[in-house]
């Protein structure tokens, strides 16, 4: 009996964070007894991966013969923006149930995509369930070490300038180590109405009144929600210039907000007045995407403490929490 033809040529197309197409050629001698597709599967292993991990764990999909290209979607658990190889064989079922199969073909690399926008729709009406309710608020700030500000003042002429985003957050995102910007913090507490006293990032804090960045002329955008194995829930906007290069980024590939009626940060006039409010019961992390002048606040010393254990720095989600995760991706 002749040899099942070996896919080459192997295409990887139409790839999103949960799913993909793939195609490929083959002889045509043989290809009428072909009744299944063996795919098989793997996350490509990095440099720090566990070499004792158990190697037997099922990788290959076992698919019935389909006109290709073939879309492969939930039949693995597949992570948004990671790297993946995959090898394809073809096969033949026999009468007694066992597989004629083909040899593999050539293994090929591909990474999967960022949440999409409805991804992180998904993220958003569950971070709008747990928002709480809205208080006041004056200003945004943020906080930083003493050499920090001086180096802000010494080397950018006291100009705040924006840098790429880390990789805090959900794995899929799609700011992580792209989006350019600013951090700031705007929460406040409940008693006082003011910022609170500690920071895990600095005891020097740069205040802006909120209506330097956030107004008519910025979007605002939902970039996140996640938590790092805590009770606290952090999301993460952005407030992007109308036209920006901020604003262009984010356009395509988040979901955008209506600053005056939102569960978040609002933006509203009272007898001539901006007044803002931000959500009580998360922890809002604020990327604001064009350089900030100091001249523009106050930098001063604040008298808490600094808390190192609420620090975000290229914080992993916990993605056992159902509360900020969704059903694809991790």
């Amino acid at each position: 009996m002749e040899e099942l033809p070996v896919p080459h040529n192997i295409k990887i197309s139409n790839i999103t964070c949960d799913s993909f197409k793939i195609s490929w050629d083959m002889d045509s001698k043989s290809k009428e007894r072909i009744t299944h597709y063996f795919i098989d599967l793997n996350k490509k292993e990095n440099k720090n991966s566990n070499k004792f991990k158990h190697k037997d764990v099922p990788t290959k999909l076992v698919a019935k013969a389909v006109p290709l290209p073939m879309t492969v979607r939930g039949h693995w658990f597949l992570s948004p923006r990671t790297e993946y190889t995959v090898a394809v064989q073809t096969a033949s079922k026999q009468v007694d149930g066992d597989y004629m199969v083909s040899e593999w073909s050539e293994i090929i690399e591909f990474c999967t995509a960022d949440y999409s926008k409805v991804h992180l729709t998904q993220l958003l009406e569950k971070a709008e369930v747990i928002a709480g309710r809205m208080l006041k608020f004056s200003v945004f700030y943020r906080n930083q070490h003493k050499e920090y500000f001086d180096y802000i003042r010494e080397q950018h002429g006291s100009v705040l300038q924006p840098s790429v985003k880390d990789n805090s957050g959900s794995h899929g995102s799609p700011i992580s180590g792209k989006l350019e910007g600013i951090f700031f913090s705007c929460n406040t507490e409940f008693n006082t109405g003011k910022p609170p006293q500690d920071s895990p990032y600095g005891r020097y804090r740069f205040e802006i009144a909120a209506e330097k960045l956030f107004n008519p002329n910025t979007n605002l955008y939902f970039g996140d929600f996640y938590c790092m194995y805590t009770a606290y829930h952090y999301v993460i906007l952005v407030l992007a210039p109308i036209g920006s290069p901020g604003d262009e980024f984010c356009k395509q590939r988040l979901p955008q907000l209506n600053l005056q009626d939102n569960k978040f940060l609002t933006c509203t006039e009272e007898d001539g007045v901006m007044v803002y409010h931000h959500a009580q019961d998360v922890i809002l992390e604020v990327i604001y995407t064009d350089p900030v002048d100091l001249s523009l606040g106050t930098v001063a010393e604040i008298t808490g403490h600094q808390l190192m254990s609420l620090s975000t720095a290229n914080a992993k989600k916990d993605p056992s929490c159902k509360t900020c995760n969704i059903s694809v991706g991790r």
